[in-house]
């Protein structure tokens, strides 16, 4: 059997991997799931026919969006995480003891049920004592805390379908309510390469830097997203990320990375001209 998984990355280019098995397929109220065994990325999360997770791959996402920030303030103790229903992100996260509570928001409980049985990969850390699942709203959840997070992580899906409202003014302003003084946000900002991923790339900029004193992007190679260019959003009430970088205390702390490492941190703050000028017709 030779089949093939297909994605559309824009509408003239598509992205395709050979698939083995798969292996499981569902519909919850949200979105349909589908995990697939492949051929060169091994096991792979798809929701609504998107790429969200591979095995071979997560790790550079997971390592990006959250050691970042833990890196640029390492006083972080109390986090909300919205979205990450395959748990990656909260798996770097339990990697720090100084954290003591992880709120993590998912709105489809099914999608972290099916990651935790087929991707434990990334799902392992969910049962961790300082995780606490909320499967509702993102939206609506973050509205109701004030003065409460040193760091809140958006790893949320495209601003589309069931995450859409996670890329709104309204939200980011919930965002910054919710965090302390010194709080910083993190989000996923979609990809500058092709036109209708840059223009969501912008939109979200534009909303984030209403907010926030402090506002930068960083950059990663991701090579299952669209054009393999990505982008996090960097949001702070105090904190920069190159100049509060505490590189020696990092490192001392020993952690396993496999993508992550504090001169990439800086590194990764070193953006192409396009996407400068991107980011600049927005500001």
């Amino acid at each position: 059997m030779n089949f093939w998984f297909v994605e559309n990355h824009s509408p003239n280019v598509k992205f395709s991997m050979r698939v083995i098995e798969h292996l499981y397929t569902g519909k919850s109220e949200f979105q349909k799931i589908d995990v697939l065994q492949t051929a060169e990325f091994g096991r792979v999360l798809t929701l609504d026919g998107y790429v969200m997770v591979t095995e071979k791959d997560e790790f550079i996402y997971h390592d990006m969006i959250t050691h970042v920030p833990m890196a640029t303030n390492p006083d972080i103790k109390k986090i909300l995480v919205i979205g990450a229903g395959d748990g990656g992100t909260v798996r770097e996260l339990t990697k720090y003891d100084r954290i003591e509570h992880i709120d993590m928001v998912e709105i489809d409980e099914m999608v972290v049920d099916v990651c935790k049985e087929f991707i434990p990969q990334t799902a392992s850390k969910l049962d961790d004592p300082r995780v606490h699942l909320h499967f509702e709203d993102g939206l609506k959840f973050v509205r109701s805390h004030e003065n409460e997070y040193d760091l809140i992580i958006v790893d949320s899906t495209d601003p589309f379908g069931p995450g859409e409202g996670l890329f709104t003014r309204e939200f980011y302003g919930n965002c910054y309510k919710a965090l302390k003084e010194d709080g910083i946000l993190v989000n996923q900002h979609e990809s500058p390469f092709y036109e209708e991923d840059a223009l969501g790339m912008q939109r979200a900029h534009k909303r984030i830097t209403g907010f926030f004193p402090v506002c930068k992007v960083y950059q990663v190679h991701i090579p299952t997203y669209p054009s393999g260019h990505w982008l996090f959003g960097f949001a702070s009430k105090k904190f920069d990320p190159i100049n509060d970088l505490n590189a020696d205390a990092w490192n001392q702390l020993g952690l396993q990375t496999k993508y992550y490492n504090t001169d990439i941190h800086v590194g990764s703050f070193a953006l192409p001209n396009y996407v400068k000028e991107q980011l600049e017709d927005v500001e």
